[in-house]
């Protein structure tokens, strides 16, 4: 990185990650540690705000969906906090729509998922966001989004196909022929 990390605090600069992956947040949270962050998880937007109140955080990252206040709802609440936190959405449904919103809302960058440790840490970094590449050329499919959606709501549910069938609204057969396919390209 060509740009040093700024924060206000003594040693190390603090990032909050709220996302309600929690291996995703595991990885993440290890790989900023090791580029010299001191990272604070949090699974929901409550949470976030919450951890946010008592250690007000340099950086932010957050999901743009989850159970709960999106990461949307929450960046304007950071930032009452802290006008100069640079906060980036992350998501895995990336829209010009929501990029837009986001920027507007405050957000110093939008990113879309999968991204690692040096993408986020170059979003969070850049002087200004780029519109034209916010959104990626190839979005993900509808049908690749609803595998991935399916994949998320089965972890939700520990596995446990009955209810997964019943929180997504569909016959338990028809997810269980849905899970046997492979996932859909990108």
């Amino acid at each position: 990185m060509t740009e040093e990390l700024q924060h206000d605090g003594e040693d190390q600069p603090h990032l909050l990650l709220v996302d309600d992956d929690p291996t995703f947040t595991r990885v993440m949270a290890r790989a900023m540690t090791r580029r010299g962050l001191h990272v604070s998880i949090a699974g929901s937007a409550e949470e976030g705000l919450e951890m946010a109140r008592q250690e007000t955080p340099d950086y932010a990252v957050l999901d743009l969906k989850m159970e709960g206040d999106s990461g949307l709802v929450l960046l304007p609440k950071l930032l009452e906090l802290d006008p100069e936190m640079k906060v980036l959405i992350l998501t895995g449904y990336s829209s010009i729509a929501t990029a837009v919103e986001a920027i507007k809302r405050g957000a110093c960058n939008y990113l879309c998922k999968p991204a690692d440790a040096d993408d986020v840490l170059a979003a969070l970094l850049s002087k200004h966001a780029d519109l034209d590449t916010l959104v990626p050329e190839n979005p993900m499919s509808v049908d690749r989004l609803q595998w991935e959606h399916i994949q998320r709501v089965l972890g939700e549910h520990d596995g446990n196909i009955s209810a997964t069938a019943r929180a997504l609204g569909m016959h338990r057969r028809t997810l269980q022929r849905k899970l046997q396919k492979r996932p859909v390209r990108r």
